[in-house]
């Protein structure tokens, strides 16, 4: 048998670590080798014993879990699956997690922690499996963040582009992401000009998280960025996020699209799927749509792509070298439907490129 997944659990709180090490040490792939109350002890202790996957509190006593985490990924990357409360201040922190290079996170429950967090068992262990193999990367430091990059500081923003002019307003940008998907989206968002078509997005999230997740990028971006409202017309210079724990797609209203957010099933096991949203795009907008698919874990999303390249439209994906986690864009690419596949600093170049060479087709032919 191949060797255990090797975790260490670093939380404030006795129970906390006592059940997580439990969950973890019930799979037979992985085992907890330690566990923390605080991240000064943390330390030694990964310096110790070299784990492969940390949980870590957010919120911390002695060293706060983000700057904790911040000295980490500067000086010994390692794959870090947050454990974050659903707290307004919790889901900020969270999003910040992310920016500096966690892996994932986990929800914590607000009722009934042991109850509510052996219900979470599965998810716990899948985001550990999955942040095993994940490509982890060296924060930069703080002040030299680039623009958009990797784990960049929540600050920085790209330099402004230039409009795209007149432009069909039939067009529409889908992008799909999970795992590593935020920051990832964030590198394609910030480079979009204040006219770009209409971006719509799934991004694997519980409820809670992409309010937090919309409002950070709408201080980023060029674009309006909000989580989606149901019936709302999608407007081009916005991007529309799936609000977490929904289904989001697009509809048609006479000349307008439109967004719709339902309480539906999980499809791949997700709510929101990328499935569900690329489906739209294939049946709704056809040759007008521009596909995007980032770094995440599974195949949600993959057979509806190749749907919408069937209907017509254009498709990036993600290259494996820029990738969190290879899975998503793995499964596109196997289906067919990638038109080109890209490192992540690439993708909205070639996009905007694309969508300048269709507004100088429209000048001709005025």
């Amino acid at each position: 048998m191949s060797r255990k997944i090797r975790v260490i659990v670093v939380d404030d709180s006795a129970l906390v670590r006592s059940l997580l090490s439990e969950i973890i040490n019930r799979q037979r792939d992985m085992e907890c080798i330690g566990t923390a109350n605080d991240p000064l002890i943390a330390r030694e202790m990964i310096r110790e014993l070299n784990p492969d996957v940390i949980t870590l509190d957010v919120e911390m006593p002695r060293m706060d879990g983000i700057d904790f985490l911040g000295r980490l990924m500067r000086l010994r990357p390692m794959p870090v699956v947050m454990i974050s409360t659903l707290t307004e201040r919790g889901t900020e922190v969270t999003m910040k997690a992310l920016e500096l290079g966690a892996v994932d996170f986990v929800a914590k429950p607000r009722v009934g922690l042991a109850s509510g967090l052996n219900d979470l068992a599965t998810q716990i262990v899948d985001k550990i499996r999955v942040a095993a193999v994940a490509q982890v990367r060296r924060a930069p430091a703080r002040d030299a963040a680039p623009a958009g990059g990797g784990a960049g500081s929540a600050g920085s923003t790209a330099p402004p582009s230039a409009l795209l002019g007149r432009l069909s307003t039939e067009k529409l940008i889908c992008i799909g992401a999970s795992t590593g998907g935020t920051e990832a989206i964030k590198e394609v968002l910030v480079h979009m000009p204040a006219d770009s078509p209409a971006i719509v997005i799934t991004q694997h999230m519980p409820s809670g998280f992409t309010t937090s997740f919309a409002a950070r990028l709408n201080g980023l971006c060029q674009i309006t960025v909000k989580e989606a409202a149901n019936g709302e017309r999608i407007l081009p210079g916005h991007a529309y996020i799936a609000p977490g724990g929904t289904q989001f797609h697009v509809a048609r209203s006479g000349a307008n699209y439109v967004a719709v957010v339902d309480d539906g099933p999980p499809v791949n096991r997700h709510k929101p799927s990328v499935e569900v949203l690329f489906k739209s795009a294939a049946a709704v907008v056809g040759r007008n749509a521009f596909g995007i698919m980032l770094t995440g874990m599974g195949n949600d999303g993959a057979a509806a792509m190749r749907e919408m390249k069937d209907a017509g439209s254009y498709n990036y994906v993600q290259d494996e070298a820029s990738c969190i986690v290879f899975g998503m864009p793995r499964e596109a690419i196997a289906h067919g439907a990638a038109d080109e596949v890209l490192p992540l600093g690439q993708i909205a170049p070639a996009l905007i490129a694309r969508l300048r060479g269709a507004t100088d087709r429209l000048h001709h032919r005025i």
